[in-house]
């Protein structure tokens, strides 16, 4: 059983746009699943707050997975995903990893789900 918490808080709502403001905890082995299917891109602004380096990766609708690279504890980055494309967020640690995220773009539509650490 994943006992990860998200705690997800909507701010500042649009009509086609809005941003997603996350404190995000992703269990060591896990990975967090973020958009897929979307119609319009979103941006993922985000710090690592966690004792863990986690890596960033892009799903696209193709499937091909693709490393965006590692995010170590203190970095902060920015990434722009595509249409249809997933964020990834992988833990390959064996500590959880902790993450503060924004999300802004078109996330009307985004999927969230925890995942077992791809390959």
């Amino acid at each position: 059983m994943i006992a990860a918490l998200f705690c997800l808080a909507l701010a500042l709502p649009a009509a086609a746009q809005s941003n997603l403001k996350s404190h995000l905890l992703v269990d060591a082995g896990k990975q967090f699943a973020l958009g897929g299917g979307q119609p319009g891109s979103f941006t993922v602004a985000g710090r690592n707050s966690g004792p863990v380096p986690v890596e960033v990766a892009e799903r696209p609708r193709s499937g091909a997975v693709v490393s965006r690279g590692t995010l170590a504890p203190g970095q902060r980055a920015r990434l722009r995903f595509a249409e249809g494309s997933t964020a990834l967020v992988v833990n390959r640690s064996a500590r959880q990893a902790v993450l503060d995220l924004t999300v802004r773009g078109d996330t009307r539509a985004l999927q969230m789900v925890y995942e077992p650490a791809s390959r």
